[in-house]
């Protein structure tokens, strides 16, 4: 047999108030850490994700791009080494 208490459905109450305060705290705190940290990276200046690896992709396209020339530079300083046809001469068509 089942008996209604006043008592443990006040204090049932209570609990279910206090972990929906908690909640709601939690919420709101997270969104003060959230904004506070936003701001602090605004402040120092710092650079957006997209802009990051924009400029990544250039220096992979910079690098790889510098690379060829290294080693058509290597060819062409091999070719005017080696009795071939020299620096001033190469890509031109002699008569």
């Amino acid at each position: 047999m089942q008996t209604e208490n006043p008592f443990f459905d006040g204090l049932a109450k209570f609990f279910t108030d206090a972990a929906g305060a908690a909640n709601a705290l939690r919420d709101e705190i997270d969104t003060f850490v959230r904004q506070r940290l936003e701001r602090l990276a605004a402040d120092m200046d710092l650079v957006p994700r997209e802009e990051f690896e924009a400029v990544k992709a250039m220096a992979a396209k910079a690098r790889s791009e510098n690379e060829a020339l290294a080693m058509r530079v290597a060819e062409l300083e091999k070719r005017s080494a080696g009795g071939g046809p020299s620096l001033g001469t190469v890509g031109t068509k002699t008569a």
